[in-house]
């Protein structure tokens, strides 16, 4: 893959499945690794993005370690180690406040499944927070040991999640690809939905039905002003699907 006269493509792959995917927790900033799922899936997608053709410059992730070793399972299958890779927290998943670490099904069996819905898919509406002094809490925390404790949130809204990752893209990511730079973003649903929302001009009501299913790479390509052109998932188009229900139902009664 070579960025053309014409184009400029970005890829996104939202991290393999984690532990937490697995049991259906509410995860969040909450660090949990992948499951033996996602690392296939993480080197499957890698696989898939060498068989396309598509090469990098410049990768970007999160400080969580889901991002971060779907990125590097995908690298080594496409024998792209030596890349470099940037770290952000502005990447991380959207904070899911107190409601990290419980069951998403026995949630909405005790608060509704719209309430949850709501929780997890809506714009503007955060999750109940945390505590200051809760553990969970990422300012006591070592990865952040050096991020200002104001901007470390106690919980978030999708919206308060695009507040800080469109300026990264904008300011540190965008420049890169307009230089020509090929890149590569692994993260996770939620900042990635929140770019979805800016490639794509989505309102607040168009993002609630967007999944995106784990461990696929997203081709994104625009045009020479960054404007949005197309986009495709790569690999399997029945089993991408499958995985994109299978995360609309993660906040459904068992």
């Amino acid at each position: 893959m070579s960025q053309s006269d014409e184009t400029i493509k970005l890829v996104l792959l939202r991290h393999g499945q984690s532990e937490w995917n697995r049991l259906n927790l509410f995860t969040g900033w909450t660090d949990v690794d992948l499951s033996d799922q996602g690392r296939e899936e993480a080197k499957a997608a890698g696989i898939v993005m060498k068989e396309a053709g598509f090469d990098f410059d410049i990768c970007y992730t999160s400080y969580l370690k889901r991002a971060i070793h779907t990125l590097n399972l995908a690298l080594e299958s496409m024998d792209r180690e030596w890349l470099p890779v940037v770290k952000t927290w502005r990447l991380n998943e959207r904070h899911y406040g107190a409601l990290q670490g419980l069951n998403k099904s026995e949630t909405a069996a005790k608060f509704g499944e719209s309430q949850v819905k709501i929780w997890r898919r809506s714009y503007d509406v955060c999750p109940p927070a945390l505590n200051e002094n809760d553990e969970r809490n990422a300012a006591l925390q070592d990865p952040y040991r050096n991020v200002d404790k104001a901007d470390i949130p106690l919980t978030e809204s999708l919206e308060v999640t695009v507040q800080r990752v469109k300026p990264y893209f904008d300011e540190v990511i965008k420049p890169r690809m307009l230089a020509g730079d090929r890149v590569l973003i692994a993260a996770h649903g939620n900042s990635l939905r929140a770019l979805v929302m800016m490639f794509e001009n989505l309102g607040p009501g168009d993002i609630v039905g967007v999944n995106i299913p784990t461990g696929v790479p997203l081709v994104y390509e625009f045009d020479q002003d960054m404007k949005f052109l197309s986009k495709r998932y790569l690999g399997d188009q029945e089993d991408i699907q499958s995985k994109m229900k299978a995360v609309a139902d993660q906040g459904k009664k068992s």
